[in-house]
């Protein structure tokens, strides 16, 4: 038996009706950012998002942003199903119309499955090495002090390494739906990044017209004339 917190403003029973079929533990409280606070511990959480799928996505990503411990499972009608991706950071998802077996399949699953070890919260391209789970930043080995939403641009950028984004599309992702200023606010958290990142600045670059891109570097002059010269010195060695 698991403990199923569900964020909704209806019943649990409204949201998902095979859950009062089941012998969980199920509570539910108001699907926003400051009921999480005194949030009670679960095994599960599920998040409402039948309706505003805008809105379901920012609460799974303040979730899984601020380290939840918990499965993340999110709740939605067939037809919300194309728009739903990996930016969401769910565990799982299940539909309204599921049957009390695939319900409890799916709590089952998602809470007897393996805890993700360090390496799958770190990101490392390019000399800059992010971890996830701890908000740390370095480049070549020094640590970046970095504001939040500049690691998070930082996260994202280097997450997706050569893709080039608009600035509508990093406001979207990094800001979230509901943020309203301009893309503005892009250009000056690009800057201030750049400045941190010192003499790997080019690391963020610029597609004109378009947007930014993380920016995969290549080998260095120095390591290139070192690689040379160790090629040069075994083709030597051979011939003689």
């Amino acid at each position: 038996m698991a403990s199923i917190l569900v964020l909704s403003p209806d019943d649990a029973a409204q949201v998902l009706p095979s859950l009062s079929l089941l012998n969980h533990r199920v509570r539910t409280i108001p699907a926003e950012p400051a009921a999480l606070v005194n949030a009670p511990h679960s095994d599960v959480v599920m998040v409402d998002a039948r309706g505003d799928l805008v809105q379901a996505k920012a609460l799974c990503r303040i979730l899984t942003t601020t380290g939840i411990s918990a499965a993340l499972i999110i709740v939605v009608t067939e037809a919300a199903m194309p728009a739903l991706n990996s930016e969401w950071g769910f565990d799982d998802i299940v539909l309204t119309s599921a049957g009390p077996g695939e319900v409890d399949a799916r709590v089952r699953l998602v809470t007897t499955k393996s805890q993700p070890g360090p390496e799958d919260q770190m990101i490392s391209a390019s000399g800059v090495t992010i971890d996830e789970a701890s908000y740390q930043a370095k480049v070549n080995g020094k640590a970046l002090d970095l504001t939040y939403k500049e690691f998070e641009l930082l996260r994202f950028l280097a997450g997706h390494p050569q893709r080039v984004f608009t600035r509508e599309q990093l406001l979207s992702e990094v800001w979230g739906y509901d943020y309203f200023g301009g893309t503005r606010t892009v250009d000056v958290h690009v800057r201030r990044l750049r400045a941190k990142l010192g003499d790997m600045e080019s690391l963020i670059g610029t597609v004109r017209n378009v947007g930014y891109r993380f920016t995969v570097a290549e080998a260095s002059d120095e390591v290139k004339e070192k690689e040379q010269s160790a090629s040069d010195a075994t083709t030597s060695t051979s011939g003689a």
